[in-house]
């Protein structure tokens, strides 16, 4: 049977909503209620509470916030693993009973598969093989289960709203205590930077600032969409509070990849809405003569290495070098998973520190096959918005095989088309300042790419879906050969 009928894409593809509602997925996401389509009578389902979604939402609160390090009676309660579990439990009974495979497949999962594949496959050739299986089992494990998770609930612009809004605001809670926390001149590390309040991804000052540098976007497309001024609102404090905690981090790495995913976005919003652009140019200028004069002194080393007083600039060349000296050495293998840290042969001058370079970590510590898997990845999540374009190009054709302005003939309505362009356009945007922070980090198996790399995804497969749908519509009346015949089978 084919998944797009069983699984109903479409405005909600899911919990409880009316078959009158079927046919406008955005007006829950915008409030602007979409026009009927002929959609409606295919996709149109009533369900109960979804809580394989609703699990999703739970974990990513307890990921990004960590209650049980604020309130410690909480950690035997193992709240992250209980909510992962409860929803991975509610996805696979769901599609069971909808007589479907467990899970959905694309190109991007079997990716994530593979590169959990190569962990284990290299372990046993690893300079500490129970570190190297600890790696999988602690972390990527619990990875791959959460990117099944979401590339199975994020289908459609409702859900993906409701999911980026808790991102944001949970990041724009993190913002806020790392700016406080450098008004009061707390929990500094190295001459004045702000570490995260919140342990986890965001204890590192630079790998605070790279989640900031990556959420940043997605608040600026929330901001421009929302209709109502205090939810617009909303996202801009938070956006603008991830750019405080840049600059009180006061990491280069996260400032050059501030650099580029403003620079991305930028160029992006000023085709489509100059004026929003010039506004955010001004309010950038404005913002400038704020910026402690710490900020500016440690930026400064980026070009001066007199001027880098904890010798972090040289570590880093350093690191460098004998990453890749790693890489040659073992070259199909690698040193082990989570293990250049502990790889020390004679002679080497940073020990037990890491690469600081994703590139360079993936290519020491999982040799080519590793490092051709995540580059694969990379280029799949930085080329998503790209294809997704295409998609939406393909759907404005309509049903009818030709563009149409008739709303009952489009694949996706305008509000859909244009929260797909602004989406897209985010993610290019936080993938790219990602990137340039991840050259100066090693994050290959932390939570952000993943979680960027569903994101980015989830438009294409929502198009895919609605595309499938229309030919559905095509097809011969009911009980001849070809009608089940599936669009693309999961």
């Amino acid at each position: 049977m084919s998944e797009r009928l069983a699984f109903g894409y479409g405005t909600t593809g899911h919990a409880g909503e009316a078959p009158a509602r079927a046919a406008t997925p955005l007006a829950d996401a915008t409030g602007v209620p979409a026009k009927a389509s002929p959609f409606a009578a295919l996709i149109a389902r009533r369900e109960g509470t979804d809580w394989a979604f609703t699990g999703l939402l739970a974990f990513t609160a307890i990921l990004f916030l960590l209650p049980q390090e604020q309130f410690p009676p909480l950690n035997p309660l193992h709240l992250a693993e209980v909510s992962a579990l409860l929803a991975l439990g509610a996805m696979v009974m769901g599609r069971m009973q909808r007589g479907l495979s467990m899970t959905r497949y694309t190109p991007e999962l079997g990716g994530v598969l593979a590169l959990g594949f190569t962990i284990l496959a290299t372990a046993p050739f690893s300079i500490w093989m129970g570190g190297s299986v600890a790696t999988f089992t602690e972390i990527f494990s619990k990875i791959i289960l959460i990117f099944i998770l979401m590339l199975n609930t994020l289908t459609n612009p409702k859900r993906i709203d409701r999911f980026l809004w808790l991102i944001v605001v949970a990041s724009g809670y993190i913002a806020f205590r790392a700016v406080a926390d450098y008004a009061r001149g707390v929990n500094m590390v190295e001459n004045g930077r702000v570490q995260g309040a919140v342990g986890g991804m965001f204890k590192n000052p630079n790998d605070l600032a790279l989640n900031m540098v990556a959420v940043m976007p997605l608040a600026a497309a929330l901001a421009m969409r929302s209709l109502t001024t205090l939810r617009r609102l909303l996202a801009i404090g938070c956006a603008f509070l991830m750019m405080g905690a840049v600059v009180v981090s006061q990491s280069r790495s996260g400032t050059i990849g501030l650099a580029v995913m403003i620079g991305i976005l930028g160029v992006t919003i000023a085709r489509r809405r100059p004026a929003v652009a010039i506004a955010g140019v001004l309010a950038l200028m404005f913002a400038l003569p704020l910026m402690p004069s710490s900020y500016w002194h440690r930026l400064s080393s980026i070009t001066d290495q007199s001027a880098d007083e904890t010798g972090s600039r040289e570590a880093r060349q350093i690191l460098l070098r004998e990453s890749f000296q790693a890489f040659l050495e073992h070259p199909i293998t690698g040193v082990g998973a989570g293990q250049f840290k502990n790889y020390n042969p004679e002679g080497r001058e940073e020990a037990w520190r890491e690469s600081h370079n994703v590139v360079l970590q993936v290519a020491a510590e999982l040799g080519l096959v590793g490092l051709a898997i995540f580059t694969f990845l990379v280029v799949r999540a930085a080329t998503s918005g790209a294809r997704t374009r295409r998609l939406l190009r393909r759907a404005a054709l309509g049903r009818a095989g030709r563009r149409s302005s008739a709303p009952t003939d489009a694949v996706v309505t305008p509000e859909e088309a244009e929260w797909l362009r602004s989406h897209t356009s985010a993610m290019t945007a936080a993938l790219g300042g990602w990137f340039f922070c991840a050259l100066f980090a090693s994050v290959a198996y932390n939570w952000t790419f993943y979680y960027l790399l569903a994101l980015a995804i989830a438009p294409r497969e929502f198009l895919i879906e609605r595309l499938g749908s229309a030919r559905a519509l095509k097809r011969p009346a009911p009980g001849s050969a070809s009608e089940l015949q599936p669009v693309r089978a999961w």
